[in-house]
């Protein structure tokens, strides 16, 4: 088991562990987190964020960013480059209760949730959330520092921008272009490509 910290211990960081500790391929070492000081559903919290700066160029820890992302991915953008700075590594990790084909790609720092499905040839950008029971259909792209919420559904070939928020139960129709930092509210219905900074609720 690989040792991991994660960085933010709110609501996300619930539903980050629990997905961890399925997937029985890290050992948590603790949160990082500038607002608590208590433990988090039994794992402790280190310190706030200077604490970060004790694992530098730290070959044998990993990190990980458990902060959620609804109106803005500022934040987990923010901390994906000081992590960088810091030479720590991210995994990418995927619930044991998630099917995602051999033939697609994860890069790191990308969680998948209980219940998705990423199906074939799928590509998945860094520092993204797939949350529960979305559904990644065939050669769909998904960019860097996106939030795909629960039950969203992406038909085959749709392309999702950085920094895009597909909210709950969403449904994009297939070969839809979605542009960078868009918000789409819950249960939308998109049929058409979207520039980069649409908001549709």
């Amino acid at each position: 088991m690989k040792n991991l910290i994660l960085i933010g211990a709110g609501g996300h960081a619930k539903s980050c562990i629990d997905v961890i500790d399925s997937s029985k391929n890290f050992k948590i070492l603790g949160l990082i987190d500038n607002t608590r000081t208590k433990k988090i559903l039994d794992y402790k919290i280190l310190g706030n964020d200077k604490y970060l700066d004790k694992f530098k160029n730290n070959k044998k820890i990993l990190a990980f960013i458990s902060i959620g992302f609804i109106k803005s991915p500022r934040t987990r953008i923010k901390i994906f480059n000081r992590i960088k700075k810091l030479k720590l590594k991210f995994p990418v990790v995927i619930s044991k209760y998630a099917h995602v084909s051999k033939s697609s790609k994860i890069l790191e720092g990308t969680i998948v949730h209980h219940f998705v499905v990423i199906n074939s040839n799928a590509k998945i950008g860094f520092n993204s959330i797939i949350n529960t029971s979305a559904t990644i259909e065939h050669d769909v792209v998904v960019g860097n520092h996106c939030h795909i919420s629960t039950g969203s559904i992406l038909n085959g070939g749709v392309k999702v921008g950085d920094g895009t928020f597909i909210g709950s139960r969403t449904v994009v129709r297939e070969g839809v272009k979605i542009g960078n930092n868009c918000i789409i509210g819950m249960g939308m219905i998109v049929k058409k490509d979207l520039k980069n900074f649409s908001v549709i609720k």
